[in-house]
């Protein structure tokens, strides 16, 4: 494996391997940039078929993260880290303070906080061996009604783009699933007068919407067919290929899900000729990561939640960028990051 071949592909700051194989642990933390601030994000504990395919997750989870924290005026950069193994085991606190020691020893320059295979009661552990740490029991809490405030400011912001006016009153809207944030986005709509159909895997999800927001519901399959106006994937990454996109007749999307295209130097184009407007996912979803900065500073929820809202002229500039540079809304967003990380440098030294 070329490591620095892999780490120059996307030019990354740092990448450290961590090992205590008396506990079995087996740690990955990646550094992609930390000109903004200190690189956060979150520890994904997963069981790898091979260290490679491990390595090449958190180093495309961490640039990830640089893009979100720049694109949403925070003074964060982009880190991730992943634990290689089974993340069904119930003797997790040896394997969790080992990581908090690993965290611990980059001095500061990466924060962690919970991810996929991961929750609140890992951080805790993680939190005994440091304080860089977030997302912990008493914290900023729950950051699912967060995440969907700045989905809903976003999918306002892209009607307005479309339609000239942001109300959804009346808009149908097509949400893929409707699990916390999901259930969050739907309350939302359902307040402006949105006409909303749902779906998700888990039947008593749907049920729970259609009961408290008066949704109709379809099929998983049945949702990129439905005939409404907007549709928010709040579930699956990749929905967005070539098969959905033969069915889609949206005029907008714009989710919670992560990584909504399925291949983005393909999709971004095809679904902008599509007549479709695109808002990037780790633009609109960026709320999750606003909550725990709030953690980080201190912040009251109402100001988290006010920075969320603050997503809708992310979304306003992504499509102007789009507009006058005649490119597709995921390049134009990948743009507007990378001039606000470009014009600190000159202000500011790299985080140490």
């Amino acid at each position: 494996m070329d490591i620095f071949g892999l780490m120059a592909e996307r030019e990354h700051e740092q990448l450290s391997f961590w090992y205590e194989p008396s506990i079995g642990y087996k740690g990955i933390i990646a550094i992609h940039d930390t000109t903004l601030g200190p690189a956060l994000g979150g520890t994904r504990f997963w069981h790898y078929e091979n260290d490679r395919e491990a390595v090449v997750d958190a180093l495309r989870l961490a640039r990830g993260m640089t893009y979100k924290a720049a694109i949403t005026g925070l003074d964060l950069g982009g880190g991730k880290s992943v634990i290689i193994g089974d993340n069904r085991i119930r003797d997790r606190e040896m394997v969790f303070r080992a990581h908090g020691r690993a965290v611990e020893a980059l001095g500061g320059r990466y924060i962690t906080a919970e991810d996929v295979g991961t929750g609140v009661d890992d951080m805790e552990w993680v939190k005994l061996e440091t304080d860089h740490v977030v997302g912990l029991l008493g914290g900023s809490g729950d950051p699912s009604p967060v995440t969907a405030y700045g989905v809903y400011m976003g999918i306002k912001a892209a009607a307005k783009v479309r339609y000239g006016s942001d109300s959804l009153e009346g808009k149908r809207v097509a949400v893929q699933g409707v699990g916390h944030v999901g259930y969050y986005l739907c309350q939302d709509l359902h307040a402006e007068g949105a006409v909303l159909t749902v779906t998700d895997i888990d039947p008593e999800r749907v049920d729970r919407v259609a009961r408290d927001f008066g949704a109709a519901t379809v099929a998983p399959d049945g949702i990129y067919s439905v005939d409404a106006d907007i549709f928010a994937p709040c579930a699956l990454g990749a929905v967005i290929n070539d098969d959905t996109l033969k069915v889609m007749t949206f005029d907008i999307v714009g989710g919670a899900a992560n990584n909504q295209l399925g291949k983005i130097e393909v999709h971004g184009p095809a679904i902008q000729d599509k007549g479709i407007l695109y808002a990037p996912d780790y633009a609109i979803n960026a709320g999750g990561l606003i909550n725990v900065y709030g953690e980080l500073r201190g912040w009251m929820p109402e100001r988290a939640k006010r920075k969320a809202g603050e997503i809708y002229n992310t979304i306003l500039r992504i499509c102007e960028t789009a507009e006058a540079q005649s490119i597709p809304t995921a390049e134009a967003a990948d743009h507007v990051a990378e001039e606000r990380i470009r014009e600190s440098r000159v202000l500011q030294r790299t985080w140490v």
